[in-house]
């Protein structure tokens, strides 16, 4: 193997702080390969379940998004509970020296190693004469540092357009569409289900302007696309909750293609990009005052999404 560039953190959701680090990696030395080292599951999920975040991208999504932003390999690192007792040196040796690094670049709050006890210092001190390290500083949107946690925070109130601008796209939620309860087309309104797992990012519960894409490539009744034509995303009024009105229980993802009724998803990979919140979710007395209220909310869909 050939000496290369190594990135190391999480990157859950690559943002574009992520992205600037890969960037700035590659740029430091263009001729050799750029290998992005993560960990799956998230290390907090593994030392504290109890408070382990909510993953804003999975694994494979991450990857692809890696891949992406200019990664030519990603090295997954299953992090489990005995990989967290390895100490910054073992760490180098079995994890990063195997990679033949010229240069290793990390964020600047970078640490590793037993109970974090390995900072931007300490992976100096061991690559001494091995690799040089550099450390990046974090982007800043505005007046906040663009981080993973600032993107589930905006997420847990709903602000979906606050999640985006730190994203650097809309929020995406994707999943493959199940068969819910129908109750979507009995009231004119047919939605694609997704259901909501319980380690992954969702925004607050409530219903979202948005844009519902198929990922197959395959078209709106499941024929496959012509060579070369791009998926279509499709203008959406994106519902999330457990649907109190029916005293649901499960939380999903549910989106109304505005004006369609003949889509066939069912079985189909789809990804639901959120652009704005509409309102929050409400129990209603009756069938009669939903239908009204998806109305207006598929007319206020009409005014955001153009």
């Amino acid at each position: 193997m050939s000496e290369t560039v190594v990135v190391i953190g999480n990157f859950d959701g690559v943002h574009p702080g992520h992205v600037e680090v890969l960037v700035e990696a590659h740029a430091r030395r263009p001729q050799l390969p750029l290998v992005v080292v993560t960990f799956w599951p998230h290390p907090v999920s593994v030392l504290r379940p109890q408070v382990g975040p909510m993953l804003l991208t999975g694994l494979d999504e991450r990857i692809a998004l890696l891949r992406q932003a200019g990664a030519d390999r990603v090295e997954v690192i299953d992090f489990t509970p005995a990989f967290a007792l390895h100490t910054p040196q073992q760490f180098v040796e079995e994890v990063l020296l195997p990679l033949q690094p010229s240069l290793i670049v990390v964020g600047e709050n970078f640490h590793f190693g037993h109970r974090a006890s390995g900072n931007v210092s300490t992976l100096q001190d061991l690559g001494a004469g091995r690799f040089e390290v550099e450390a990046m500083r974090l982007v800043r949107f505005g007046d906040e540092e663009t981080c993973s946690t600032v993107i589930r925070q905006a997420l847990l109130r709903g602000d979906v357009a606050h999640a985006a601008e730190h994203l650097g796209r809309p929020f995406r939620f994707s999943g493959v569409v199940r068969h819910g309860d129908h109750r979507g087309r009995e009231l004119g309104f047919p939605t694609a289900n997704l259901p909501v797992p319980a380690l992954l990012a969702c925004p607050a519960d409530g219903v979202y302007a948005g844009r519902l894409t198929r990922l197959d490539g395959r078209d709106a009744h499941g024929e496959p696309l012509p060579h070369g034509v791009q998926p279509v995303s499709w203008p959406a009024a994106i519902s999330v909750g457990t649907n109190p009105t029916f005293d649901g229980v499960q939380r999903r993802v549910e989106s109304y293609v505005l004006d369609r009724s003949d889509l066939e998803l069912y079985d189909a990979p789809v990804a639901v990009d959120f652009v704005a919140r509409i309102r929050g979710q409400v129990r209603f007395e009756g069938i009669d005052a939903l239908i009204v209220q998806m109305t207006d909310d598929v007319r206020r869909c009409h005014e955001i999404l153009g």
